[in-house]
């Protein structure tokens, strides 16, 4: 006996060759898929399982993977608007100073993970203050997180040491490298607000612990000056001379960047994550991902934080990834559904070095899957699933998610946390948020 089979669903498994089987059942026993079977057989049907879910008129595919994002700064979503990333940084670290103590890092947390979890995230890279805050934050959502130990040059929140933020990293991986649910990783904030001798000492954390190194990398013009004015080198020249480009390596943004720049990412074999909106609205400019996929460089897709993109809608991450290389080129064919659905599920699964458990719905593989309604009018019809989850989907079609086979949405409603406690939390705070700048 199963303990869940998912029946007569369009499902969409988002594997290396893209399959997708109509009127599908998938069959979960301990969390992981058991079996698929393509055309619903006789013998299929007959098994039993603890509980029966009917799939019909719903695209079932894997959980989406956000591969950036700050979410406890969703504290402050829409208070900082329409700068340059430089000078919105200098007002956002004040408000965040103000603001921000574990209570609240919690706090913002659970409301920036439950708006992803809703829209159908199951995993998510999130780099912030107060991790562990985090996992929490993470855990009583039912949600997978990669987080660790962020690094500044400056004492930032809690007026941190160099060695406090070692310390915290360290540990970091000490008490969660053997958590299934929890994907450690150093987060040097970037190259402009870290130095290299700091970076390789935080890139030494990650390589003692086989784990990811995640930072902010050539996200803006001004950012690239600064770098070749210290360093007499380009943001990503900088992080390669130092031995800072590899697998673990994981760059946020690489918005600018040159052919030469492109090959070293690729050769290296580092993981790009791409944030459209949050590069667009704060003017920083637009990645050059079809450049980078053709030089075979891994995308992935994150949402950024809700202060700088404003929501964390990585639906709408998808098309523009999908959209915008197309009008930039003149060539419809550039980025294609595929490329981008991938992006956002197997490719997320793979920076993540979970390639073999997550990121795509096969036999052996961890259930962490959701359900896409076709009952809405933007969904009526639909000819091709993939085109249709890249360009017209949105967050508001998720009805239900799974992680590890359990459901934690249900209808549209999380399952697992009162969240409705959390949004007055927030409200009750805003006074004091919005007070922070003036």
């Amino acid at each position: 006996m199963y303990d869940l089979i998912i029946e007569n669903a369009n499902l969409v498994t988002c594997d290396k060759n893209h399959n997708v089987f109509e009127n599908a059942s998938m069959a979960i026993t301990d969390g992981k898929i058991q079996a698929i079977e393509s055309n619903v057989a006789k013998s299929f049907k007959e098994l039993s399982a603890s509980q029966k879910i009917n799939a019909q008129n719903k695209i079932v595919m894997p959980g989406l993977i956000n591969m950036h994002c700050h979410a406890a700064d969703s504290l402050f979503r829409g208070l900082v608007e329409e700068l340059s990333l430089e000078a919105w940084l200098q007002k956002v670290w004040v408000a965040e100073k103000a603001i921000l103590t574990p209570e609240t890092t919690y706090t913002g947390s659970v409301l920036g993970f439950a708006e992803n979890l809703l829209a159908g995230v199951t995993s998510i890279m999130d780099m912030f203050w107060y991790p562990t805050e985090a996992v929490k934050a993470a855990n009583d959502l039912g949600m997978r997180i990669s987080t660790g130990g962020i690094f500044f040059d400056y004492p930032g929140i809690g007026n941190r040491s160099h060695e406090d933020f070692l310390q915290e990293a360290e540990k970091f991986f000490e008490d969660y490298n053997s958590n299934e649910a929890v994907f450690p990783a150093v987060m040097p904030h970037g190259s402009y607000t870290v130095s290299p001798e700091h970076l390789k000492e935080a890139k030494k954390i990650a390589a003692k612990y086989n784990g990811l190194y995640h930072i902010h990398a050539a996200e803006t013009l001004t950012e690239q000056s600064d770098i070749n004015e210290r360093y007499g080198e380009s943001v990503i020249r900088h992080l390669h001379s130092h031995g800072l480009l590899d697998q673990q390596a994981i760059l946020a943004h690489c918005v600018h960047l040159d052919d030469t720049e492109i090959q070293l990412i690729a050769d290296n074999e580092s993981i790009v994550v791409h944030n459209p909106m949050s590069n667009l609205k704060l003017g920083s400019g637009l990645a050059p991902i079809d450049k980078m996929f053709e030089a075979g460089v891994t995308l992935t897709l994150g949402t950024d934080g809700a202060i700088s993109g404003n929501d964390l809608d990585m639906w709408l991450t998808m098309r523009l990834a999908a959209s915008l290389p197309k009008g930039n080129t003149l060539d419809p064919k550039v980025m294609n559904a595929k490329t981008v659905l991938h992006m956002a599920t197997l490719n997320g699964a793979k920076a993540l070095g979970k390639e073999d458990k997550l990121g795509s719905l096969e036999v052996g593989k961890i259930a962490d899957f959701i359900f896409i309604d076709m009952d809405k009018i933007h969904a009526v019809p639909v000819f091709d699933p993939i085109t249709h989850l890249v360009y017209s989907a949105c967050k508001s079609d998720i009805s239900d998610v799974f992680i590890g086979g359990k459901q934690v949405v249900k209808g549209g409603v999380i399952c697992t946390l009162d969240i409705n406690n959390v949004v007055e939390e927030v409200r009750a705070l805003s006074p004091k948020i919005a007070a922070s700048l003036v």
